[in-house]
């Protein structure tokens, strides 16, 4: 009996293990929010500068306004009233106009051709600094991933809680079958009953 409860109890502490086999903690949140991002980014740095380059699902053909931000790579601090002049090395003849929105912060517009992958060579002139970065990787025509994640995620949720409701419906079955052995058993053990010694006299 011991040991059929001790069965159970097993399986429903190795059910609740699995469910909780697939979430990650500590670094797993920087992967969470990365699929729940509403933008694209790349990055580039050298010794005078640092660039972050941010822009939503772009489509070719369309028009184009992506976030260019630029800071001095000892300070992090974000640089304003540079000039930045952008040019497209897999199409020349594209043009694109820079503004500045606030310090740090730069827009960009202009129209990327078709739906592959491009690249900005940004010429930066701040002050008596000057450098020569390029950006690759800007992938036009790609979609973020979140509506391909989100159904999964869903689907592990729920697969998980049905494995914990079928362990505790088991779990406490054993237990009711198991009280119900031990009644019957104790209704049904056999009643040791003494006949009457029968002395005949002999006189």
């Amino acid at each position: 009996m011991k040991q059929l409860l001790m069965l159970l109890l097993g399986l429903l502490l190795t059910g609740a293990a699995c469910a909780h086999g697939g979430e990650d903690h500590g670094d797993g949140a920087q992967a969470g929010t990365a699929a729940g991002a509403t933008s694209f980014s790349v990055a580039a740095l050298s010794e005078q500068f640092e660039v972050l380059l941010r822009y939503e699902p772009l489509e070719g053909g369309q028009p184009a306004d992506l976030r260019l931000f630029l800071s001095d790579y000892a300070t992090n601090a974000p640089i304003k009233g540079a000039k930045l002049t952008l040019t497209t090395p897999e199409d020349a003849n594209l043009k694109w106009i820079v503004t500045e929105q606030e310090p740090g912060v730069y827009l960009v517009e202009g129209q990327f051709p078709a739906n592959k992958t491009y690249s900005f060579t940004a010429n930066i002139v701040a002050g008596d600094k000057a450098d020569l970065l390029l950006l690759e990787g800007i992938k036009v025509g790609e979609k973020l991933p979140v509506a391909a994640t989100a159904p999964a995620v869903a689907t592990s949720l729920f697969s998980s809680w049905k494995t914990i409701l079928a362990l505790v419906g088991a779990f406490v079955l054993g237990i009711g079958l198991t009280a119900l052995l031990m009644r019957r058993r104790r209704t049904t053990a056999p009643v040791s009953t003494s006949s009457p010694a029968v002395y005949e006299n002999h006189a």
